[in-house]
């Protein structure tokens, strides 16, 4: 392994895929822009692939996930979040769970038409759908594609209910149609605020938003009536655990409603990863994280047990879970229960637009 960092990644490294290959096709000149030229001081400039996907409504039957329903207009994400548990998903496409997840983007750029055809069928049920399940839906080739953007148009089009999650504070564009969602009831925001160190976010997460960017939306938000909370994902016990209760305080004079939080999941290539990085950028806490990190684990590094994955086991992360809902008590976190309304849902007889 090169002892040269790569700049602008938070992996440093891609380790061996566990699939097969597979052959991508190559781009038409007229796609050509969605190459984006990296900046002078990074080494690996990131590639968009299209997704011809035929569904973009993933199905979840997880009991402790929390959503049955999931929008993902990108596969891979350039926020290069070091400790993301998405990144082995990659895998599937035949990439790796490395740099290639956050240089190496698939784009799903018939997602409304999609989603509007998923609408429309008699089969689909009306329920709220996160936006996203798996990777950041407002990354930064958002700005350019607006794919997005105009799903969320749809969702509101058929007054379907959403709840979105990000760490990027591009969401603020939105909010024209989210604040419209928001007065009938069909939207809730969450952000992802990992710490307020910008330091430790720019090593964690090198291209999301700063937290304090992060914080400056939840208060645009709650400002224009739109439900919004934060969301301490995850949680590194020696590292940002401590914070819980700042982040908390800080969202909530922002405005926040409501929070969540998860523990810090390590599976597959994400485990190799994440030691990698801690080795490199905490060599004096690497032990310390480590062993935490076991302790909640049951001597492991990551499981994925159903129940105790998102939130791990025994005295360490009760004394975590315990430090998390103090704080919200005392910050007025998740008072009330933010339900979005699935009622007005309806359909669209889209023969008479074509004509």
């Amino acid at each position: 392994m090169s002892s040269t960092k790569i700049r602008g990644r938070g992996a440093q490294f891609n380790p061996a895929n566990r699939f097969e290959k597979l052959s991508l096709e190559e781009f038409k000149p007229d796609e050509m822009d969605y190459f984006t030229e990296p900046e002078e001081e990074k080494k690996i400039p990131t590639q968009f692939f299209r997704d011809d996907s035929k569904s973009v409504i993933a199905k979840n039957d997880s009991y402790d996930v929390g959503f049955e329903y999931s929008f993902n207009p990108y596969r891979g994400c350039e926020h290069g979040c070091v400790y993301c548990y998405a990144r082995p998903s990659h895998e599937f496409l035949g990439f790796s769970a490395g740099t290639d997840f956050e240089s190496k983007i698939m784009i799903k750029k018939d997602a409304p038409k999609l989603l509007e055809a998923e609408f429309n069928k008699k089969s689909y049920k009306p329920d709220f759908i996160m936006f996203s399940g798996n990777t950041d839906c407002y990354q930064p080739i958002e700005r350019q594609l607006e794919i997005t953007r105009e799903t969320l148009k749809v969702c509101l089009k058929y007054r379907n209910p959403v709840s979105i999650i990000t760490k990027n504070a591009l969401i603020e564009r939105d909010i024209d149609i989210l604040k419209e969602m928001a007065d009938l009831g069909l939207v809730s925001v969450c952000l992802s605020v990992t710490t307020l160190d910008k330091d430790l976010a720019r090593k964690m997460e090198p291209r999301t938003s700063s937290p304090e960017r992060r914080l400056q939306v939840i208060k645009k938000f709650a400002d224009a009536k739109i439900p919004v909370g934060v969301n301490i994902a995850p949680v590194i016990p020696g590292l940002n655990d401590e914070e819980i209760p700042a982040v908390l305080k800080e969202a909530s004079v922002r405005g926040a409603l409501f929070a969540g939080h998860i523990m810090l999941r390590l599976p597959y290539a994400v485990k190799d990863l994440f030691l990698q990085w801690l080795k490199t950028e905490f060599p004096d806490r690497e032990k310390k994280v480590i062993n935490k990190i076991k302790e909640m684990r049951g001597g492991k590094l990551n499981e994925s047990e159903f129940g105790t994955r998102f939130s791990g086991k025994g005295e360490l992360a009760e004394t975590i879970h315990s430090l998390f809902e103090l704080s919200c008590k005392k910050y007025g976190l998740n008072r009330e229960k933010t339900v979005l309304r699935k009622d007005l849902f309806k359909k669209v007889n889209n023969q008479l637009e074509m004509f």
